[in-house]
């Protein structure tokens, strides 16, 4: 997840809504409560390679329900775990298909994807670990007894992703009645993305990601049961703001805040009130916040 400065959103009507962006000011901070979430931000992904099954397996080794991950869409159309738009950050695609430039995720097949090394940039110990499809991704935080809390990524990149994203998550299992309203959240930086999965399954707890200005919260709250902005721009007062209103389920705003590494930082989120923290280092988080 990146910072925005801005959120933009569309409206039914086709107007366009700019949120402005909302320092953080200089109110005290609320005492901060002990139900605050630890979220595994793409996975422990500072202990093993981002958005892999070894960074799911970590974060349950930690003792972490909650794991963060990105959802994208390959060229023939399978559904992949993985953060950003191309591929090379985080796999040895250029030694592999050097001529291939700027190896695009949505350039690449399936079968060509498998066979990248996504972990030996983390250490040798990760060498050979793999892009998981959503199936195979799924199917280990199910395994771990774990939570997700899934990105649709670059959603406007891949048209119609929700209903493939919708259909995935019914064939394994994750739209039956517990797991849904226990166990999954749907987030994305493109309001209209979240629109439509609520538009599509009402029931799906779903978070929008940015810092809306607090006047167009309640045009949020219509499909969007969280708020989760970066925690550089987030004070008590905003935290507060988003908490007065009640989203499409009936119960206050939720605000889940990134991505947060450190515990001093850790401290003066939780102390704002937000519900749940994502990091990198969720160990670090649970010891200054617990959760």
């Amino acid at each position: 997840m990146y910072a925005r400065a801005a959120a933009a959103l569309t409206s039914a009507a086709g107007s366009v809504v700019i949120g402005v962006l909302v320092l953080p000011t200089t109110a005290q901070a609320a005492p901060a409560h002990n139900r605050t979430a630890v979220v595994a931000h793409r996975g422990a992904s500072a202990y093993a390679p981002e958005n892999t099954l070894a960074a799911v397996d970590k974060a349950h080794a930690l003792g972490f329900t909650w794991v963060e991950n990105d959802v994208q869409r390959t060229r023939d159309g399978a559904l992949v775990v993985l953060h950003d738009t191309t591929l090379a950050r985080t796999t040895n695609v250029e030694q592999v298909y050097p001529d291939r430039s700027p190896w695009n995720v949505a350039d690449f097949t399936s079968g060509e994807i498998a066979k990248l090394d996504a972990g030996s940039w983390k250490g040798a110990e990760y060498t050979g670990a793999r892009i998981p499809t959503l199936h195979e991704y799924l199917r280990r935080v199910d395994r771990n007894h774990q939570k997700l809390l899934m990105e649709v990524k670059s959603p406007e990149l891949y048209p119609g992703i929700e209903d493939q994203i919708l259909h995935q998550l019914r064939r394994d299992g994750w739209l039956d009645a517990g797991d849904v309203k226990h166990r999954l959240i749907v987030q994305s930086f493109n309001a209209e993305s979240i629109r439509t999965l609520h538009s599509r399954r009402p029931d799906i707890k779903t978070g929008y990601l940015g810092t809306p200005a607090v006047s167009e919260l309640p045009t949020y709250a219509k499909f969007a049961d969280q708020i989760n902005p970066s925690h550089t721009t987030i004070s008590a007062d905003y935290v507060k703001a988003v908490h007065a209103l009640k989203g499409p389920h009936g119960k206050p705003l939720e605000s889940y805040t990134w991505t947060v590494n450190d515990a001093k930082t850790a401290r003066q989120v939780a102390g704002f009130g937000v519900d749940g923290i994502i990091s990198n280092a969720p160990d670090v988080v649970r010891a200054a916040v617990g959760g």
